[in-house]
């Protein structure tokens, strides 16, 4: 009669730790869909936010050479704009993109180069940029690394 019980016993284990086993697998595959399912929401999410293009200030400048209908966006403050900025350069203060419309960017495709002292504020003021719908925004760091000249 022990024999008899110990043979339950050990099929009972036997079939709560397969159960154990199947439930944790089948919980590791819907953490394994939530997580693709949620990454694949980010993703899109990021995609209709919009992205913006880096480039070194080398290449932006064989870009101004090459490239007609362009716009040249300096974002610092305005008083750092006008103690020197790329000639052609507008002045668009990075504090002051927001949500609202540009006046001085009216066509959203068009390619806008955009730089500041760094490359810190250029790459916030672009992505607000590509945020706000412009598809054509490239930024190139900051004007300490620019090798061309500069107007005061």
């Amino acid at each position: 009669m022990k024999l008899l019980n110990k043979s339950v016993m050990a099929t009972f284990l036997a079939a709560v730790l397969a159960l154990t086993l199947l439930c944790g697998c089948s919980a590791k595959t819907d953490t394994a869909a939530v997580t693709e399912a949620t990454t694949d929401t980010q993703a899109q999410s990021q995609d209709e936010k919009g992205t913006y293009k880096q480039i070194s200030s080398d290449e932006a400048a064989e870009l101004m050479k090459t490239e007609k209908d362009f716009i040249i966006l300096d974002v610092r403050r305005q008083d750092e704009y006008d103690s020197g900025h790329i000639p052609g350069a507008i002045c668009v203060p990075n504090e002051t993109i927001g949500t609202a419309d540009i006046p001085e960017l009216p066509d959203k495709s068009q390619l806008i180069l955009v730089y500041c002292r760094s490359g810190r504020r250029s790459k916030e003021a672009s992505q607000k940029l590509a945020d706000m719908g412009y598809t054509n925004i490239t930024e190139f760091g900051g004007i300490i690394d620019w090798k061309g000249e500069i107007v005061k």
